[in-house]
């Protein structure tokens, strides 16, 4: 049987609009999204009853993400009323995980695509078009799309994310995202200055560079491959690791601010602090993400590190960059999590003095080892009070450690107005920490040195008191 090739119409009129969820990848997938339907006819929009096709770049981390997402689609549904033509399809990490069960599912959903078959949209919402219901599903060794020029979608034109890597062959027990996003695989570094080139180009101030484990980077000659120590004499000597990437944006692109996210503490080193202590345009900020403070129950959710070996980690980093800023992700009532080790896990907050950390409950999803081979027996109402205890811990070092900059001087990147005043701007400090401070004469992407004056939990507040440069100092 001859294969049939559908052609995707092209009409310059349909409208596209999109939603995301989640992490920072998912809005940069959005961005990619953007640029390959717009290749193929389909402008932007901002609103949802004025699209023809609706997509939901989603999440599947959590239960509750996913129930939210279906909320979603119930109430996008009814915009058929509108426009019969409508077309809706999810996504991402959910659309991966739960594949065709999606388009069965009350017939909620016209398209469903995963992470690496992004290209493939316009010949998916042509099937549609003739009638049927797509799907595609298929995770890449290769994809990276590091040939495309990202949509920039929503955008302050003051910052931006490159996507470096995709994947994440990490097997932490509790989460999907290895199933979801498939293995790691890195792009052509020359690709990824390009990017950031042009984005300075076009006027932005700050880029992100975002991968599942940033630090795990590696590209050689012939394409990407995860271990060094399997490449040949010749690969490694062609060999571009993190460190090597961040030096490569650093140098073309002085007069922007750099940032990466996520690290896995197994893969942080000193190539790649030492590296961010040498450029003024590095932030001196990393998510380091620990998930428990004990070495027991970091070792059953297969996280490979102990609490020591994480502690020395942050004893590393300050010892290079004394006043890096260091974030966290933390677990509450892990699988058969003890009273004892959830105050290790409060002990390494207190330790650690985190600028802040994202706090979650434990949610088991289907498929991954923690599902198949451990019991989640910690009761819902021990969870929610450990993590109200973590939660509250981790406000008071948040508080303090903003306090701690009162008297001090920080440079700030200008995002935009504060959320209670447009007599205010907001950015964020080199460490990462919200700042506020009166508009004065300055101006959104401005880069101002900030006296702190005061500080909460969640922000620091003070008083612009002239221009920074990222410059080296002579």
């Amino acid at each position: 049987m001859s294969e049939v090739i559908i052609t995707p119409t092209i009409t310059a009129s349909r409208k596209l609009y999109i939603e995301s969820y989640g992490c920072a990848m998912n809005f940069s997938d959005s961005e990619i999204i953007a640029s390959i339907m717009g290749e193929h006819g389909f402008a932007s929009t901002n609103d949802e009853l004025d699209a023809d096709v609706i997509f939901l770049n989603t999440c599947a981390i959590r239960d509750n993400a996913e129930q939210r997402i279906r909320e979603r689609l119930k109430h996008l549904r009814g915009n058929k009323k509108h426009n019969k033509e409508l077309i809706i399809g999810v996504l991402g990490c959910m659309a991966e995980r739960l594949k065709e069960k999606l388009l069965e599912e009350e017939k909620l959903v016209d398209v469903v695509a995963g992470p690496d078959s992004y290209r493939d949209l316009p010949k998916l919402v042509a099937e549609v078009d003739e009638g049927g219901r797509a799907i595609n599903v298929l995770l890449s060794r290769e994809e990276t799309y590091g040939d495309l020029n990202p949509v920039r979608l929503n955008s302050n034109g003051v910052t931006a994310f490159v996507s470096i890597m995709r994947g994440c062959d990490n097997m932490c027990s509790f989460c999907v995202v290895p199933f979801t996003r498939g293995r790691e695989r890195s792009r052509d570094p020359e690709s990824i200055v390009r990017e950031v080139l042009d984005l300075s180009n076009k006027g932005y101030k700050e880029i992100t560079l975002l991968g599942q484990n940033v630090n795990s980077y590696l590209w050689f000659g012939g394409g990407p491959k995860k271990e060094f120590k399997k490449l040949t004499q010749d690969e490694q000597d062609s060999s571009v690791d993190f460190a090597d990437l961040l030096e490569m944006c650093a140098t073309a692109v002085p007069q922007m601010r750099i940032r990466y996210s996520t690290s896995h503490p197994r893969d942080i080193n000193e190539k790649v602090v030492y590296t961010m202590a040498k450029y003024k345009n590095l932030c001196n900020y990393i998510h380091l993400p620990a998930q428990s403070g004990n070495s027991r129950v970091l070792d059953i959710m297969s996280r490979n590190y102990t609490r020591e070996w994480y502690m020395d980690k942050i004893r590393m980093i300050r010892s290079i960059i004394p006043d890096c800023g260091i974030s966290c992700d933390i677990i509450a009532g892990f699988c058969s999590e003890t009273e004892e080790e959830h105050q290790d896990t409060l002990s390494l907050i207190e330790w650690a003095h985190f600028e802040f950390s994202y706090m979650y409950i434990y949610s088991e999803r289907p498929g991954t080892p923690a599902a198949k081979k451990l019991v989640d027996d910690v009761a819902d109402d021990v969870k929610s009070r450990r993590l109200s205890e973590i939660i509250a811990l981790q406000n008071a070092k948040s508080k303090q450690k903003n306090e701690s900059y009162i008297g001090k001087v920080v440079t700030v990147l200008i995002e935009g107005h504060s959320k209670k005043s447009t007599l205010d701007w907001k950015g964020r400090s080199d460490q990462n920490s919200v700042t506020i401070f009166p508009c004065e004469d300055y101006k959104i992407g401005d880069l101002v040195n900030v006296m702190v004056e005061r500080a909460t939990t969640t922000a620091m507040i003070g008083k612009a008191i002239g221009y920074a440069s990222l410059l080296p100092e002579n």
